[in-house]
């Protein structure tokens, strides 16, 4: 279903800067200071494809100190264009079939046994992993959140820019997140996710990308959770893609005739 001439390259974090993607000095615009703002809308340039489609396998590895290890697979798609979505699981059997689909600002769920669509939430959480359905849409940090503070730090060997968020709407999927950005390059390399309390929930570790053209693809994504310990949820994504996908792919009826 997806074009393989659509190879993709794999790079370093240090040799995205020597690429030279995006730094935080073209940013600045030689202001000593970060436009941190502008930070934002650079890191959703980075990971939307707003003139292209997407799509990928994603394998799930998950470890609950209460459930155990847990593998599923998947196949998803994403037309940024519109905000569209869709994610269909391959394994494990008894997920067979089951799918999320995002349209006309509305999640649905599948499933195949009951064939009926329900409705689902961004901020649920993907079938029982540490990710959310909002991690598999286009990132909206500039318009989900605004800057309240920032720092300098290291994150292991590389610089970053600290920078403290917190939500301008009801959609975001988090009250508040603290991202850690490199400087040489400017790709989001951590997130860390709070509640409304400013309760660590969440953190996510971005630790490779994939190049398509002038966007990034963070595909290899750890989720750390930070009320059980020990769980966690490693995705990884494969057979990525920016070949143009028919229309019929973001709809009901493409789920329903896929489960046939």
């Amino acid at each position: 279903m997806m074009n393989k001439e659509h190879t993709m390259k794999r790079y370093t974090y240090r040799s995205i800067y020597l690429a030279g993607l995006l730094t935080l000095a073209a940013i600045a615009a030689n202001a000593q200071t970060p436009d941190f703002t502008a930070m934002l809308a650079a890191i959703d340039g980075q990971l939307n494809f707003p003139d292209h489609d997407f799509a990928a396998k994603l394998r799930m590895e998950s470890d609950d100190p209460e459930n155990g290890k847990d593998v599923k697979m998947a196949q998803t798609f994403r037309r940024d264009g519109n905000d569209s979505f869709l994610i269909l699981f391959l394994e494990p059997e008894s997920q067979l079939g089951q799918g999320y689909l995002r349209v006309d600002e509305n999640l649905w769920f599948y499933d195949p046994e009951s064939r009926k669509f329900n409705r689902s939430s961004m901020k649920e959480n993907l079938q029982g992993t540490d990710a959310k359905n909002s991690d598999f849409g286009s990132s909206s940090l500039a318009t989900d959140y605004a800057v309240s503070t920032w720092t300098e730090g290291k994150l292991g060997a590389y610089d970053v820019w600290v920078v403290d968020l917190k939500a301008t709407n009801d959609e975001a999927t988090y009250a508040f997140k603290k991202i850690s950005v490199a400087k040489k390059g400017g790709l989001l390399l951590k997130s860390e996710d709070f509640s409304l309390s400013k309760r660590l929930l969440r953190t996510a570790y971005y630790t490779s990308y994939v190049q398509s053209g002038a966007s990034y693809v963070a595909d290899v994504v750890l989720y750390v959770d930070a009320l059980v310990k020990g769980k966690k949820t490693r995705i990884t994504m494969t057979e990525i893609s920016v070949a143009p996908l028919p229309d019929t792919v973001f709809t009901k009826a493409y789920v329903e005739r896929m489960n046939r």
